[in-house]
């Protein structure tokens, strides 16, 4: 009996011990619910762990959780509230969530979710989980649609999407895909540079939702990053198909993406890869009023494909384009120019250019050097010059002079350097030879023009700039030609020398090559023009005008003096240089102070003006036409004794190589070098 009394009074302690834990438990939940509510930031931490520890035990129902208000209460202490707490409060969040749908209705408010997005703002954990919260939010279609319109969410998740974090990147992705069901959302991501879902809509969606990706795409400011981004996500294929099958809107809004698609080139291989052109060409070709709205966005996409060489596949795409010239208005009329000045460019694109020349292009393109709108001259004028570039014979009579009168006139007018660079480049190609050509550019005064033209320009660092100068370089040895001295003296009262001077400063190695040409031309008269000096009054002092090289009295001028007009030290200065396309040239002009009559003093002016170790540097950098023009040039240099003494030893070892492994033609002339060196024997095998 007493045992069993004492078992019954074990039984009564336990139950009351369980009735003061119970009492614990509700005192220990009421107490958290008053600190989340008007707790300090500490007592806030230490009850926001008891309330994790309440929902982890099943410690307090979600009766308790609403009664006491408690989500409404953790998302607006959300934005206020430390690192460590908010962290806290999205993992509590997280876990009431996972509850009922009921706790994702009072999350999904609007303020809440803006409150929630400004935490993926925040460190690796917190938008880790965030995102991971948003993304289990998302699972109610309403509440879905509210995130998508937060400002700044779907900048954010792409953010994510892209980051380090391989867990926020998962669910960021997942939330972007739950979001693009909308369309406005996808627009959105696109304008975060996030491209799959709309390229997706492209492929899949309804036809307006198709129409509203392609609008969005032809109006979006695509950088090359972003342009590239849609080709590799497929956007080419949806669009081309769009604008070969949709109706009218939807090939219009289908070409405005492709255009600003196509600015790129990788954008344009795609483009091709697909067969584009001809459905283009064939649109083109439609004289439907309903597709007339389509053929400006056609034109210019078939010009940016003309970028490429792959569109001469197709060898008659030329001709088509040519024959629509003439059916177009302006603004098409521009685009296909454009595209055929592109293909003409092409370096394979011989066989394409001589068809365009037989089927008439020349003289289908020359009306447009007359028209208004300076863009389409601009362009008639480059397409000219590359058809000409392989029909020199027959360019002087195809232009005949009322059109050479006419590009001459623009390159006086024109204030754009680009129209002034085709109109002169496309007179470069006139041959040289042509005196019928230099006879009408003479008379309708081209080259006041282009030394005015010259005196203007600086330093040229653009690529117009640089075939500029480049043609009328080209130009200028024409009005140089060696036959011809009363053109050389015209063209050198005109000022022509100074301009020959200031390209070898300014100009390429090409336009310097063309400029030496020019000089050397000039030079070569210079000895006969020369007024020899008066033996009869050898007393009577020297004018300011006698040059030694030629014996005579000299001037830029009148002799065409290479001394006179000061080109020795820039011409040296070419030799010196790293570029080797203009010592051909250089040496040739050189060479002509070296003429029999005159090369003992021609060889002392250029020994004075330090160019001996130039020429002798281009034994070893030259390829073997100059080097062989500088060893006939050594040769009567190293003939003077004071030449040998000042240059001759550091030109002993480069000589003594070339003879041993330079061409067997050089070595005759080494060896005749060498023996003024008085290095080898006159009898030497070598001669």
């Amino acid at each position: 009996m007493n045992v069993k009394f004492e078992q019954i009074g074990d039984l009564g302690k336990v139950e009351e011990i369980e009735e003061v834990e119970d009492d614990r438990n509700i005192l220990d939940a009421e107490d958290v619910g008053l600190k989340l509510k008007y707790g300090n930031e500490e007592e806030f931490k230490c009850a926001l762990m008891g309330l994790n520890t309440l929902l982890r035990e099943k410690m307090v129902s979600n009766e308790w959780v609403n009664d006491e208000e408690i989500i409404p209460i953790l998302l607006n202490k959300l934005g206020s509230s430390k690192q460590i707490n908010r962290l806290s409060i999205i993992l509590i969040l997280r876990s009431l969530v996972s509850q009922n749908d009921e706790n994702k209705e009072k999350m999904g408010i609007v303020g809440y979710l803006s409150t929630l997005v400004r935490s993926l703002t925040r460190d690796v954990e917190e938008r880790r989980e965030t995102v991971g919260l948003l993304l289990a939010l998302s699972e109610i279609p309403a509440i879905r649609r509210r995130i998508g319109k937060i400002q700044g969410c779907i900048v954010m998740l792409v953010a994510l999407l892209n980051g380090d974090d391989p867990l926020a990147s998962s669910d960021a992705r997942m939330l972007l895909r739950a979001l693009s069901s909308n369309t406005q959302d996808v627009l959105h991501m696109a304008e975060a540079g996030y491209f799959k879902p709309l390229v997706q809509h492209l492929r899949e969606g309804s036809d307006m939702s198709k129409i509203l990706m392609a609008t969005a795409i032809s109006r979006m400011e695509l950088t090359d990053q972003t342009s590239a981004s849609l080709g590799e996500e497929g956007a080419i294929e949806p669009l081309v198909k769009m604008f070969r099958l949709g109706k009218l809107e939807g090939k219009l809004c289908a070409l405005g993406a492709l255009r600003n698609l196509s600015s790129l080139k990788e954008n344009v291989h795609l483009l091709v890869k697909s067969g584009i052109v001809e459905a283009l060409l064939q649109l083109l070709f439609s004289i439907t009023s309903v597709l007339m709205t389509l053929r400006e966005p056609a034109s210019a996409i078939l010009a940016s494909i003309a970028q490429v060489e792959s569109i001469l596949v197709n060898q008659d795409v030329a001709q088509q384009m040519l024959s629509l010239l003439n059916l177009s208005g302006p603004v098409v009329q521009y685009h296909l120019l454009c595209a055929l000045n592109s293909i003409a460019e092409h370096s394979s694109a011989l066989k394409v250019r001589t068809k365009m020349k037989e089927s008439g292009a020349v003289q289908l393109l020359l009306p447009f050097l007359t028209e208004n709108k300076p863009e389409i001259r601009t362009t008639a004028l480059n397409l000219l010059y590359n058809i000409s570039k392989d029909l020199p014979g027959e360019l002087t009579e195809q232009l005949g002079q009322t059109y050479l009168t006419t590009i001459v006139n623009i390159i006086s007018a024109t204030p754009c350097e680009n129209e002034k660079a085709a109109a002169v480049g496309l007179l470069s190609n006139l041959p040289v030879s042509d005196k019928k050509a230099t006879e009408i550019l003479r008379r309708v005064n081209l080259l006041p023009s282009l030394i005015s033209l010259l005196g203007s320009l600086t330093v040229t660092s653009t690529p117009k700039g640089k075939w500029l100068v480049e043609s009328v370089a080209s130009i200028l040895v024409r009005f140089t030609i060696p036959s011809d001295k009363k053109l050389q003296l015209l063209s050198a009262e005109q000022g022509l020398i100074p301009c020959l001077v200031k390209i070898l400063s300014i100009g390429s190695p090409v336009a310097k090559s063309r400029a030496a040409t020019s000089l050397m031309q000039l030079s070569k008269n210079s000895l006969s023009l020369s007024k020899s000096r008066p033996t009869k009054w050898s007393c009577v002092p020297r004018t300011s005008g006698y040059c030694e090289v030629h014996d005579g009295c000299c001037s830029t001028k009148g002799t065409f003096c290479l001394i006179k007009a000061g080109t020795l030290s820039p011409l040296i200065q070419i030799l010196e240089g790293k570029e080797r396309d203009a010592d051909e040239a250089v040496l040739g002009a050189l060479g002509t102070l070296l003429q029999d009559e005159m090369w003992g003093k021609g060889s002392n002016a250029i020994a004075k003006a330090l160019g001996v170790p130039a020429i002798t540097r281009l034994l070893e950098v030259g390829n073997l036409k100059v080097q062989e023009k500088a060893l006939w040039m050594l040769e009567r240099i190293f003939r003077i004794e004071t030449n040998r003494v000042q240059f001759g030893e550091p030109a002993q070892v480069i000589l003594i190589d070339l003879a041993q492994n330079g061409a067997p033609t050089l070595k005759p002339m080494v060896a005749k070098i060498l023996a003024h060196l008085e290095l080898l024997q006159i009898q030497s095998s070598y001669f």
